[in-house]
């Protein structure tokens, strides 16, 4: 086998190739590229996100602007008096917008489907109240009426006068009690949930007040509620 020379070996490896380096610009500029993707990318996120923000506030407003308009249409479309028809005569109410919604819906659907008619005035209280319902007074019920009658103090109340239409506080669910209010009465918010007022028929109140009534203030005569119309004009 021939033998290489010295001479020959010292050229083959001066023209051996040395590992390759990279250099500075090449790293700076692959740098770069990756920063511009990230940005790219993050400024890719923020435009959907705010886009997909933008139409969820969108369609909340559109939610909230479709509830308020079906409420609008509901309070509009909802009858604001009734006339209380009885054997004495009418007593036309005004039924208050801002009352309780639930008290009102309940006491409309009744109207409509005549649950008030030949409902009886069961308690008639002079200067106080007077209570038309399915039932008789619960516990809580007429241990204020009593309380009140016993004591003989009517005091005045800035906000509740005669004449307010309410139901009590805690409904049966199989009926609906009705209170005229004949006087002002003290903490009336407590018993009631106050819904209207009679704007017209207050001398007809007056005088199923004026009826003879037993120990238990129930009338010897029975009286009551002959219907109810719901009315938009008084």
């Amino acid at each position: 086998m021939a033998r290489i020379k010295p001479k020959q070996l010292l050229i083959q490896s001066k023209t051996k190739k040395g590992p390759t380096r990279i250099s500075y610009s090449t790293i700076i500029t692959w740098n770069l590229i990756v920063v511009l993707v990230v940005l790219s990318l993050y400024a890719t996120y923020r435009h959907w996100h705010h886009r997909w923000s933008a139409q969820e506030v969108e369609m909340d407003l559109h939610h909230a602007e479709h509830v308020e308009r079906a409420q609008d249409q509901k309070m509009t479309s909802r009858p604001s008096y009734a006339a209380i028809n009885t054997a004495k005569g009418s007593i036309t109410i005004e039924i208050y917008k801002d009352a309780s919604a639930d008290v009102v819906d309940r006491f409309i659907n009744l109207c409509k489907s005549n649950h008030f008619k030949g409902m009886p005035f069961r308690h008639v209280i002079k200067n106080f109240v007077i209570q038309g319902g399915d039932f008789d007074f619960d516990g809580a019920a007429q241990e204020w009426i009593l309380k009140a009658k016993a004591s003989g103090k009517n005091d005045l109340s800035p906000k509740h006068e005669a004449f307010m239409i309410g139901t009590a506080k805690n409904p049966n669910n199989k009926g609906f009690d009705l209170f005229i209010t004949t006087a002002p009465i003290p903490n009336l918010n407590d018993k009631l949930v106050v819904f209207g007022r009679v704007i017209k028929g207050e001398d007809i109140v007056q005088e199923i007040e004026e009826v003879d009534t037993d120990e238990h203030y129930q009338p010897k005569t029975p009286i009551g509620i002959i219907n109810i119309m719901l009315k938009q004009e008084p």
